[in-house]
């Protein structure tokens, strides 16, 4: 009997360590307007009632997925600080992402929170400077009105689709790419090239970022990973390529957009 019993445990175990990671990327958008960014979205107040209550829908429609682990844009020590303080309810007041979703989400999903986040250098005046002593500095510009242009999309799907509607948007895979960061390589020439410098160190903090991811997970965790949609593609490749990991779609998971006109 002890054999048998034996028997079964190791299979059990051997099941669990087979499971896949199963790991959603959700690229937000910054509820609280820091600023930290080249080119930032305005969004209007995330603790109105009505805003309130479209994110407590976007976290009633991801619950289908039962999270075990959400991961977010922070530090591990401030994630685990202020998590605690989130479950005592004396926080104070904050409409970032990371409360407003991460926290909220694995709250009423009984999830760990892992906070994964890593400083890193983003050196785009240097790629300003060479375009700029190069002649050509308006052809980064029109780069950079491209990506205003992208803003304006956002701020557009949040007015009318409400804060479901832009995370739909951000999470269209059709629309997920990485253009702006590869055309970063166009800028330098022999041995100045702080394009590619820009690219090798966005390309660094984001595997860090997957590597702190990585090693907190264990076989059959179901992740929703919470960040800024800038880092969704590469996110999303580490989520592609690492063996034993599924890549799930956020987008069948968010709840329908809006349809009536909002005014921010």
């Amino acid at each position: 009997m002890k054999t048998l019993l034996f028997s079964i445990l190791l299979l059990a175990g051997a099941a669990r360590a087979s499971e896949p990671v199963q790991v959603m990327i959700l690229g937000t958008f910054h509820l609280a307007n820091p600023g930290h960014d080249i080119h930032n979205q305005k969004v209007d107040d995330m603790l109105s009632p009505r805003r309130q209550a479209e994110i407590e829908a976007v976290t009633r429609a991801l619950l289908r997925f039962a999270p075990t682990r959400v991961a977010v844009e922070s530090s591990q020590k401030s994630a685990a600080e202020r998590y605690a303080k989130y479950q005592e309810g004396t926080l104070a007041p904050s409409a970032d992402e990371t409360v407003q979703l991460g926290f909220r989400l694995a709250k009423q999903a009984k999830a760990a929170v892992q906070g994964i986040d890593v400083e890193g250098e983003f050196p785009f005046e240097q790629v300003a400077a060479w375009a700029a002593a190069h002649g050509r500095g308006a052809e980064l510009d029109a780069i950079s009105a491209m990506v205003e242009q992208m803003v304006r999309e956002q701020s557009q799907a949040l007015a009318s689709g409400g804060v479901g509607g832009e995370l739909r948007l951000l999470n269209d895979p059709a629309k997920i790419e990485n253009g702006f960061y590869r055309k970063m390589l166009l800028y330098g020439a022999g041995g100045e090239q702080p394009g590619a410098d820009l690219l090798t160190a966005w390309y660094r903090r984001n595997f860090l970022i997957c590597a702190n991811l990585a090693q907190g997970v264990k076989p059959g965790d179901r992740v929703v990973v919470l960040y800024g949609s800038g880092h969704s593609f590469l996110l999303r490749e580490c989520a592609r390529e690492m063996p034993g990991w599924k890549l799930v779609e956020a987008i069948d998971y968010l709840p329908p957009a809006l349809t009536q006109r909002i005014n921010p």
